[in-house]
Formats: C-alpha cells, structure tokens, sequence
C-alpha cells in the first residue's frame, strides 16, 4: 500500500493525513474483495524497515494503528473477516501487541475474508524466523516443513501482488511466498485506489497464462493447479 506520504504531500498536508486516507482505502478494499469472493487479502501495514522513517511519522504510525483497532475490529468481525498480523511483534509496545492480539481472537471464527495485516514484517525476517523454528523443533529442513512455520503459513501463496505508488518492487514483502505470483504494479497513490483500480488489476490478472513450470501447450490441457486461491 505505496504512496501515503507523496499522497498527503500533493495536497500540503502532514504525511500522516496520508495514512489516515489509507485506512479508509483498505476499509473500501476489504469490502471489494468480500463483494468479489476474493477469499485472502494480505497487506504490507508497516514494514521491518520503516523504523528508520522520522520517529514523529513512527508514533503517528502507532497510534494509528491503535485507533484502526478500536474503531474497525468491530465492523471487519461483523463483515466475516478473519485478522492476522504477520510480523515481529517483540518490537510492539504492549499495548499495541495486546490490541493485535485480542483482534485475531475475536476474529479467529470468521470465514468470509482472511486479512494479513502485515504489521513489523519483512521477508527475509520471516524466512529466518521459519527456518530457527524447523531447526529447533528438529525437523529436516525442506520447502514443506518451512512453509508450515512461515507466518503466513495459515493461508495458500499469492496469485497476485499489486503494488500501488508506482515503484516497481517487491521491498522485501513476501519473498518466499511470491515464488510463482504475478505481479501489478499501478500509477496510483494508495489514498485513490478503489473498486474500480482493483477490478483493473484482477483483469489485468485474467489475462495472465500461469504455467508453473509447465509449457504453454501442457496448461490448455491440463487442469489448473488446484492449490491456487
């Protein structure tokens, strides 16, 4: 979710103005994935390297975080959406691990739409963080066992990464699990993107061969990889 602050610069505003107009354009996102029967959401919230940003954007960040919790826990629960937040946690004040935590429990029942909200994350964190897991528990180190302690081990891989904002990269979010996604990368400042800049990215998606290793000829024959979501 790229282009907050250049958002809110635009417009001579504090770039946390910027983030705050993000929230509201996650909350419309979740709301099209539900109306889509898109069943897994994940976003990158805040990442492993965003600490070194200016710490008034920091706190601002926090407390955002605590106020989202407050006010849209109630209102994702209600709309079915199952929360999780993927990350290192041991940086969080206790308040803020506690507000995640009690989020994922009232949630944890729901079915209509898993969000991963990325929150402290970084790829290669999680990578590392899998394989300490598989080592301590003993377990011969292979692509299974390490997908199994991934923090986002509870859902299948991505099909489709966007990225909003223009850059063209990946920043360190999902490295292991964006093996074979496809990638959409948009113009557009995350505080405008909408239903509609989504649908132009899930077309954009459709018209994608994914061959997973196969030839062009295998996929028209063959069924599509049933793992896929």
């Amino acid at each position: 979710m790229d282009g907050n602050g250049r958002w809110a610069k635009k417009l001579l505003l504090p770039r946390i103005a910027g983030h705050k107009r993000g929230v509201d354009s996650l909350r419309a996102t979740v709301k099209a994935c539900i109306d889509r029967d898109i069943r897994v959401l994940s976003v990158f919230a805040f990442s492993s390297e965003n600490w070194n940003r200016p710490q008034e954007e920091v706190s601002g960040l926090m407390d955002l975080l605590g106020i989202a919790l407050t006010r849209e826990v109630p209102n994702l629960h209600e709309q079915g959406v199952q929360l999780h937040f993927p990350g290192d946690w041991s940086k969080l004040n206790s308040r803020v691990a506690a507000g995640l935590s009690e989020a994922e429990a009232t949630t944890a029942a729901n079915q209509k739409l898993i969000l991963n909200v990325c929150f402290n994350y970084g790829g290669r964190w999680d990578i590392c963080q899998a394989a300490a897991k598989v080592q301590a528990l003993g377990l011969p180190m292979t692509e299974q066992s390490m997908r199994e302690y991934l923090s986002l081990g509870h859902v299948p891989d991505p099909d489709l990464f966007i990225r909003t904002g223009g850059e063209m990269r990946v920043s360190n979010f999902l490295l292991w699990q964006m093996a074979y996604s496809e990638f959409y990368f948009s113009d557009v400042l995350w505080p405008d993107f909408d239903a509609c800049e989504l649908d132009v990215a899930l077309l954009a998606y459709q018209q994608r061969e994914r061959r997973f290793g196969r030839t062009s000829e295998q996929v028209s024959v063959e069924p599509q990889n049933s793992d896929e979501e």
